[in-house]
């Protein structure tokens, strides 16, 4: 999952210490720091309360060391979209993790053989996108003894734009996958995930538009009281180059990868 940048935003300027590194010393601090101002003015621009509204810093790419510069700035919420990294990064971060300084969400696309290591290193997944892979996740929480408030957090990602390239249910279905995963045991059903159209092929009322259609996918969840629903309030949506748009359509996370850490390091 790769942040979209818009260019009528201006980014604080990229510095590096070394040919594949995207940070420096101080760097990340700073460009979190204008991150959450964008956060806020969004917020403030909407009529919203800034708090509302959560950072999750997507690290993909990025080294331990990159990580805990983010972390000893105060994120407490990272997404990773690969497994391997995942796991990875996780013995870096279990510490934090295990005293519930730190959430680690899986914010790429979950194979289901690759579950339980997903199960042993993050705190949540955002890609929920078929009711099978809810299943075996399910039986395997179940398990290990992970159900009620131990249970995984998840979230059911939403395709809005109906783009091939994107994973997704799409949302005429993503009521009904909703309701099925909440009543699933070893599962609490947190709320809606989606990637936007990229805002240098779309229109902004265009991208604004399909943020508008997952709120509503959450809308009508909630409406619909079906059991374990109550709890799917959350709408992450909206990165680098489009957060602004998101938090006008009431996203309550945004994730944000190169504004934080700049370009990526090169493999």
């Amino acid at each position: 999952m790769s942040d979209q940048q818009q260019p009528s935003t201006p980014q604080p300027p990229a510095t590096a210490t070394g040919p594949d590194s995207g940070t420096d010393s101080g760097a990340v601090a700073a460009r979190l720091a204008a991150v959450r101002e964008r956060i806020a003015a969004a917020a403030d621009a909407a009529g919203r309360d800034p708090r509302e509204v959560r950072l999750l810093v997507a690290t993909k790419t990025q080294p331990p060391e990159a990580v805990l510069e983010a972390l000893a700035a105060g994120v407490d919420l990272i997404g990773e979209n690969r497994v391997q990294e995942l796991v990875a990064k996780a013995p870096a971060v279990a510490d934090r993790v295990a005293a519930g300084e730190l959430e680690v969400h899986m914010i790429g696309h979950l194979q289901r053989n690759k579950i339980n290591q997903v199960l042993a290193t993050a705190t949540g997944l955002e890609t929920l996108d078929s009711l099978d892979l809810a299943r075996s996740i399910s039986d395997r929480c179940v398990r290990d003894g992970r159900t009620g408030e131990r249970g995984l957090e998840v979230m059911v990602q939403v395709n809005v734009t109906g783009e091939e390239s994107k994973s997704g249910v799409g949302p005429d279905d993503a009521g009904a996958l909703a309701t099925a995963v909440a009543a699933l045991p070893g599962l609490r059903l947190t709320g809606f995930m989606t990637i936007g159209a990229h805002l240098d092929d779309a229109a902004e009322h265009t991208v604004r538009a399909g943020f508008a259609r997952l709120r509503a996918v959450r809308d009508d969840v909630l409406a619909s009281g079906a059991p374990g629903t109550g709890s799917a309030t959350e709408l992450s949506m909206g990165m680098t180059g489009d957060l602004e748009l998101a938090i006008a359509e009431g996203a309550t996370v945004v994730r944000v990868g190169t504004a934080v850490f700049g370009p990526r390091p090169k493999p």
